[in-house]
């Protein structure tokens, strides 16, 4: 479920919000709340899409969770050790040792 919470959890949660906001100006308050969700999800989205856009060629499949630094290196060495395994004509011979605890 949603923040992990069970049927408990938000049936609780619903009786208080009842008690402390009243049953009157409870529908409002959801609906600002979703629309608050939504616009936030838009600004997030628009922020990801002129993110990819800024740093151009080869970030078109950039993820908002790829920018931890750890998961961002992997990722780039992964991309090109998988260049390097593509067959070549010409292709050096030496093995890369990359200890994972330094990334």
């Amino acid at each position: 479920m949603f923040f992990d919470l069970g049927a408990g959890e938000l049936l609780g949660l619903a009786v208080l919000g009842m008690i402390l906001v009243g049953p009157e100006r409870l529908p409002r308050l959801a609906s600002d709340a979703a629309k608050l969700v939504k616009k936030l999800r838009n600004i997030s989205n628009s922020a990801t899409a002129e993110l990819r856009e800024n740093l151009g060629p080869g970030f078109e499949d950039l993820q908002p969770a790829d920018l931890n630094p750890k998961t961002f290196i992997k990722k780039q060495i992964n991309d090109v050790l998988a260049q390097d395994d593509a067959p070549q004509k010409s292709k050096p011979t030496y093995e890369s040792k990359i200890d994972p605890d330094l990334i």
